[in-house]
């Protein structure tokens, strides 16, 4: 037996229960995992709440850093005592979890374990938004919203490498100092956002914005881009943007919008690879920060969850058996 986080059903966060539950077997091409940190993120919190549908009960988690106890059958690429991470897991709010081989990245020795948790899923939706879904070339002017949260201040950095000029927003003086303190040129307030990014920009727009937040901030952001910029919005922090006119499109300028989910972006074993090695050679080099703004007990899931939400968080989330 180990203890794990289970959902019973779909609810707010007072329905998780830690529990003693049956140790996993790894079967043909899976590794059997001791978790030394498990990444909390907003698609757990859709989860649980029912956002997205779910078999209940479950056991929440896809990210996630530990090593390798048992190795099952076929395994060539690790065997026990490898240190591996996951954006790609399932079951990794727990202190043991069974991860497919084919997901498992391995984690260079000047990376903690800590770090390993909190950068894959995270720094690689960064690294996708600005490299795949919209590459961002140097002198171009970017908008992106939580600029304090894990992908936030992530995606920054990664921006500010390819020479882009970075607008944010935030809620607070605290976190308008982490955002300025990533790279971001200009750090704002949610208020009339939009306006502000307008003046910054003599009129005209940037280029592409990376919205996170959803249903509160998704109209400034379409307003904020110039003609035939590109709105991505890859996530509903504030909730999910209702129902959506596309001749809206039309009518702000001949505007682009895709609503891209990581799964798309790790296709194959080669671009998961890349996207993981580019981002730990980063962070071996002192060019990348990996802000892990609140650890948790495993035990005190439910409130990691609660805080998430209240957007009392800055940086990475962490979950720590």
């Amino acid at each position: 037996m180990h203890k794990a986080i289970v959902v019973p059903k779909a609810g707010g966060p007072e329905i998780l229960r830690y529990e003693d539950v049956d140790l996993p077997v790894p079967g043909p091409n899976e590794l059997l995992v001791k978790v030394a940190a498990t990444g909390v993120n907003f698609i757990d919190t859709y989860q649980r709440s029912g956002v997205y549908p779910m078999k209940y009960p479950f056991i929440p988690g896809s990210e996630a850093a530990g090593t390798v106890v048992q190795a099952g059958l076929d395994v060539a690429a690790f065997s026990d005592g490898d240190r591996v991470a996951t954006a790609e897991g399932g079951g990794a709010y727990s202190e043991y979890m069974l991860l497919d081989a084919s997901k498992a990245l391995p984690v260079p020795r000047g990376v903690s374990s800590e770090v390993a948790a909190a950068l894959p899923l995270q720094g690689m939706t960064a690294h996708y938004l600005c490299n795949s879904t919209y590459p961002v070339q140097s002198g171009e002017t970017v908008l992106t919203h939580a600029g304090a949260g894990g992908v936030g201040l992530l995606l920054t950095q990664l921006l500010k490498a390819k020479g882009a000029t970075v607008i944010t927003t935030v809620s607070t003086d605290e976190k308008e100092a982490l955002a300025a303190a990533a790279g971001a040129d200009h750090v704002l307030r949610y208020d009339g956002f939009a306006d502000r990014v307008r003046e910054l920009t003599d009129g005209r727009g940037v280029d592409v914005v990376f919205d996170g937040v959803g249903k509160a901030t998704f109209d400034g952001s379409l307003s904020s881009l110039r003609p035939r910029g590109m709105m991505v919005l890859f996530g509903g922090a504030s909730g999910q943007v209702p129902p959506f006119d596309i001749q809206r499109l039309n009518a702000l300028g001949s505007l682009y919008l895709t609503r891209p989910t990581i799964r798309d972006y790790l296709l194959s074993a080669e671009e998961r690879q890349w996207r993981a090695r580019e981002l730990f050679e980063m962070v071996e080099a002192g060019t990348l920060d990996v802000r892990i703004g609140a650890t948790y007990p495993l035990a005190e899931a439910a409130r990691a969850h609660e805080d998430l939400e209240g957007r009392k968080t800055t940086g990475k989330v962490l979950l720590v058996p």
